[in-house]
């Protein structure tokens, strides 16, 4: 297991830069952390790491989004899980798990049934953006929150995130990310 704090979102995407370098098919990379904690961020260095098309973005609205590389390796297929119930939803993308480095954000659950290994990264936003969201969300009561200045510059904020990266069975067994027992 390794902790860490990104003290911003170029810490966070060096992080995943390096993190991309590593990674190989077959990986999967569980991403996990409120709104705005900076999972794409993390994402968009993985694919830097990598090698791959971009440019990365949020899959929200289309569930996957996969980019070939550029260099010969492996592609990043990048998810979104969030409005995913079941890992059989998740199976039932037909992703390329074997020949892919597949990262998941919103997967926490949801990939224990289709691999034996992953990685997970829990993200957390100790500061400013948590309360903002809290309060907005407060505010608006039953009404939507989207078009909320305060809350769409809290996400927007470039704050400390503490990053956690725990690795689940054999192929991170002898890594720095192996959970402790």
């Amino acid at each position: 297991m390794m902790r860490f704090e990104a003290p911003d979102t170029e810490a966070m995407e060096a992080f995943g830069r390096e993190l991309g370098t590593v990674l190989r098919a077959g990986d999967v990379v569980v991403l996990t952390g409120p709104l705005g904690a900076g999972k794409t961020t993390l994402t968009r260095g993985i694919g830097a790491g990598l090698g791959i098309r971009g440019p990365v973005q949020s899959p929200t609205f289309v569930l996957a989004r996969t980019h070939p590389s550029l260099v010969g390796g492996a592609p990043l297929v990048h998810v979104d899980a969030y409005r995913l119930g079941s890992s059989a939803l998740l199976d039932d993308l037909d992703l390329d798990f074997d020949r892919s480095v597949v990262v998941v954000e919103w997967g926490a659950g949801l990939v224990e049934d289709v691999t034996d290994s992953w990685l997970e990264i829990v993200i957390e936003r100790p500061t400013g953006a948590s309360a903002v969201v809290a309060r907005a969300a407060d505010a608006a009561g039953e009404e939507s929150i989207d078009g909320d200045a305060d809350l769409d510059a809290a996400l927007d904020a470039d704050e400390p995130r503490v990053v956690t990266a725990t690795g689940y069975g054999p192929r991170w067994a002898d890594t720095p990310y192996a959970a402790r027992a």
